[in-house]
């Protein structure tokens, strides 16, 4: 039987076919993929934000939510990982942590229109203190 050649592939390379079936919106193929470039390269933040996305956008969100917890431990400065964050916990039902993570993404990234708006989007918060 001969070996898939899939297995010789680079974390990079996987990163890329990864990232080329996400772009045709193949979100759960993608995450198979880029889950074999997270156990060749543990840790790195370009594939874990890639396979956050994946997890989202297939519906895994429990995943993605950990992945870009993970994605974050790594890199706590990133603003699209307190975003994507805050996008899985707001899916999750978890209103208040979410608005942290999104308030987080806004102030590290102030031009940004998409974490203001995801921001405005959240139901208004049930402790007054939190307003």
């Amino acid at each position: 039987m001969a070996a898939d050649p899939s297995d010789r592939e680079s974390p990079y390379e996987l990163l890329q076919r990864g990232t080329e079936l996400m772009r045709r919106r193949h979100h759960a193929q993608a995450a198979v993929v880029l889950e074999r470039a997270a156990r060749l390269e543990p840790g790195r933040g370009s594939i874990l934000e890639a396979l956050g996305r994946a997890y989202f956008n297939s519906a895994q969100t429990e995943r993605a939510r950990a992945t870009f917890e993970a994605l974050l431990e790594v890199d706590p400065s990133s603003h699209y990982g307190h975003f994507a964050l805050g996008q899985s916990l707001k899916r999750l039902g978890r209103p208040n942590e979410a608005r942290t993570h999104l308030r987080l993404a806004t102030a590290l990234e102030p031009r940004s229109a998409l974490y203001r708006s995801a921001l405005a989007r959240l139901p208004a918060p049930e402790d007054p203190a939190e307003a």
